[in-house]
């Protein structure tokens, strides 16, 4: 289980025109690491850097300032620092918004913006909007190598529940050495090992390399690939291809000298949404995801026990 660096095999795709060696190309991605850096994104260098900038601007402010727009167990949407994953506290702080809450398990769901810094709040919106554009065409090139139209699986996000998260990974005293096991032995991991809950999530990194994607028994480094975004795939699209598109196992490695900053924004479909597999005979039954975002994020808050995976819903 060991880090190599850098990753043999993770590509990188041009997006531009989804013609048939592309869909060829996201296909063998996403069935091999679930994991691929995209250009031919059209999000503009000044957007992704605006969006990094006034992101270390936020995360520089004192924490009580930050307190002020704190996320609750009631109210997904705001800062928090204090996340686990796999009941293990994370070595992160974040930010998190998404649309308002008006029914299912996040009703009360509401945006917090920070006063300051001013900038803020435009910067991570026209990131989101532009996000959720290329999640979309990823999203349609997905669809089209599962046999669905291009616009098919479009209608489970007419009224999507997608949401932007901020990270901030400050300099760790004791981080886990890059090569620890998936349980690390000693140390301590930014976020530890988990797959997203979601369908798609589009990831803008800084310069730092520090996301790990787990494959054939080993840690891969998934370093930034300049002026590309980072797309992996989540537990919807693993149900929605019976398992020919495995979500993938990743986590994100602290470091000891230099602060980390990234935006994953996580396309999801409506709550109201039931996906089941879409092609050969099920190994799932279906799956109601305003039910499953809502366990999966209990898990976020407290120690739950074992928390609910796709793999509970296998036939």
């Amino acid at each position: 289980m060991r880090a190599e660096n850098p990753v043999p095999g993770v590509p990188v795709i041009d997006i531009s025109s989804l013609d048939a060696p592309t869909l060829a190309h996201i296909d063998k991605a996403c069935i091999e690491w679930g994991f691929f850096h995209v250009t031919g994104h059209g999000v503009a260098r000044t957007v992704r850097s605006d969006t990094l900038a006034r992101m270390r601007e936020f995360f520089a402010l004192p924490r009580s300032r930050k307190l002020a727009v704190e996320r609750t167990a009631a109210n997904s949407w705001g800062f928090y620092d204090r996340e686990l994953t796999k009941n293990t506290p994370d070595w992160k702080e974040i930010f998190d918004v998404g649309p308002p809450g008006t029914a299912g398990p996040m009703a009360d769901a509401n945006p917090q913006w920070p006063a300051e810094p001013v900038a803020f709040r435009p910067a991570m919106q026209t990131f989101a909007r532009e996000a959720e554009r290329v999640a979309n065409r990823v999203l349609a090139a997905i669809g089209m190598n599962l046999g669905q139209e291009p616009d098919a699986l479009g209608t489970f996000f007419a009224d999507h529940t997608s949401f932007l998260r901020l990270n901030y990974y400050p300099v760790c005293d004791v981080p886990a050495p890059r090569d620890s096991p998936t349980v690390p032995d000693r140390g301590h991991l930014a976020i530890g090992h988990h797959t997203d809950a979601g369908a798609v999530t589009v990831l803008l990194q800084d310069d730092q390399p520090g996301l790990q994607v787990f494959r054939e028994g080993t840690w891969f480094d998934v370093p930034p690939v300049p002026d590309a975004l980072t797309i992996n795939i989540g537990d919807v699209v693993q149900v929605w291809s019976n398992d020919r598109y495995p979500a993938p196992l990743h986590r994100v490695a602290a470091h000891a000298s230099r602060e980390r900053f990234s935006a994953p924004f996580f396309f999801n479909p409506a709550y109201g949404t039931d996906f089941a597999p879409l092609v050969g005979p099920p190994r799932y039954r279906a799956i109601n995801w305003g039910e499953y975002r809502a366990a999966r994020s209990a898990g976020d808050y407290a120690d739950i026990g074992e928390e609910i995976q796709i793999s509970h819903f296998r036939m």
